[in-house]
């Protein structure tokens, strides 16, 4: 089977590339790799944070963020609670809870975020340092 060459785009393809990372004023730079409201229930985002850097604290109302170490590695504090981690670790971080990452490493600290629902701008709140 062939793909249709009419040139339109159904509603459920969202086509790349993806869109070009951004410095953000939490400290670290992000991919959206999949924020749109064709999807609703999820978003997800590629974070990249530079050594010896924290982000700034804060929270998410109404927002469940996974965290999806790729790379490097890193001191999460989740509601007071501080952890380290690395490729492979996975931190759940519930609704409406302080967060913050920093990255331990000398090299760049990446990983996913995945937001339940997807990330609205209207729902970070900034909690200072």
């Amino acid at each position: 089977m062939t793909a249709p060459d009419d040139g339109d785009v159904p509603a459920w393809l969202l086509p790349g590339p993806f869109p070009p990372e951004f410095g953000t004023g939490e400290r670290c730079f992000i991919v959206e790799e999949l924020n749109d409201p064709a999807c609703p229930e999820a978003s997800l985002a590629r974070a990249r944070v530079a050594p010896g850097v924290t982000t700034r604290n804060h929270l998410l109302r109404g927002t469940v963020e996974c965290y999806v170490i790729r790379e490097g590695t890193g001191r999460v504090e989740i509601g007071g609670e501080i952890r380290d981690v690395g490729p492979g670790a996975r931190v759940v971080i519930p609704a409406d809870t302080p967060q913050r990452i920093t990255n331990t490493g000398e090299s760049d600290l990446v990983f996913h975020c995945l937001c339940v629902p997807r990330f609205m701008p209207a729902n970070y709140v900034d909690l200072g340092d």
